[in-house]
């Protein structure tokens, strides 16, 4: 598989999970001891990508103190307190070989105003863009190929989600026949994990709202084609749902794990 850059959307004010993200972006909030931006990182870096454009925004100061200072925060050191020179540090397996731009796409920007303004980054080259809070275990290699058979601009994962709630399937009559706990729902929704084409940037601006205008153009064009996706995805709005995924994580049972 060619190797591509990875666009992540890190931007937003996270104001659902405000317990969390009153001093950090939603995408600094840690999983397991790393934030969950990196575990999406590390999942794509098994799958060849290596170059990585983050658009950051909302506090984006915890952001670039983590990557630019990536090996001392993930690893022991030694440090001469007198004059702050680092004598050693201990590399315990987390040097990742990536490319790590961070972008400062503005505190209120919309999604599609934040790929636009990274435009220079991607260099005229064929892109994948996801959400920096939203976990998968979605096959990038299927995903690639997908889009490369379709000849379209644009690609868009999708999964068909559960019901936030149990639902009763009742009769005529007004009978109860059973329960169903939180099924899943007939319709499809967009997951991030886009694939785009650099003729997409024809579609944005700085002001624009990627899933709107942008991707609604594209697909009365027939130029907009989604995957989808039969496994697990998970994204972080909530605190509860960081706790979920770090309770996954604990478990040695997160299905985002492949390294």
């Amino acid at each position: 598989m060619e190797a591509l850059p990875a666009v992540l959307l890190a931007g937003g004010l996270g104001t659902r999970m405000r317990e969390e993200t009153e001093y950090k972006p939603k995408p600094m909030v840690d999983i397991g001891g790393r934030p969950v931006i990196w575990h999406i990182m590390k999942n794509l870096s098994q799958h060849n990508f290596s170059e990585f454009i983050v658009c950051a925004g909302y506090k984006k100061e915890s952001l670039k103190e983590f990557f630019l200072n990536y090996r001392s925060l993930t690893n022991d050191f030694t440090v001469k307190l007198n004059d702050h020179s680092i004598k050693q540090i201990y590399d315990q397996g987390g040097a990742e070989d990536w490319s790590v731009t961070v972008s400062d796409t503005g505190e209120l920007t919309q999604t599609g105003g934040r790929v636009n303004r990274i435009k220079q980054y991607v260099n005229g080259r064929r892109f994948l863009v996801t959400y920096g809070d939203g976990l998968s275990d979605i096959d990038i290699s299927e995903l690639l190929a997908f889009h490369e058979s379709h000849g379209g601009l644009a690609t868009v994962s999708t999964v068909r989600p559960t019901s936030r709630f149990g639902v009763m399937d009742i009769d005529l009559s007004g009978k109860v026949l059973k329960f169903r706990e939180k099924p899943q729902v007939d319709d499809w929704i967009n997951i991030g994990f886009f694939i785009f084409e650099p003729a997409i940037f024809d579609y944005l601006d700085d002001n624009c709202i990627l899933e709107q205008d942008p991707l609604a153009e594209l697909a009365s064009k027939g130029k907009l084609y989604a995957f989808k996706h039969p496994g697990f995805w998970q994204p972080m709005d909530t605190f509860r749902e960081s706790q979920m995924l770090n309770e996954l994580w604990n478990q040695g049972k997160a299905p985002w794990k492949n390294w």
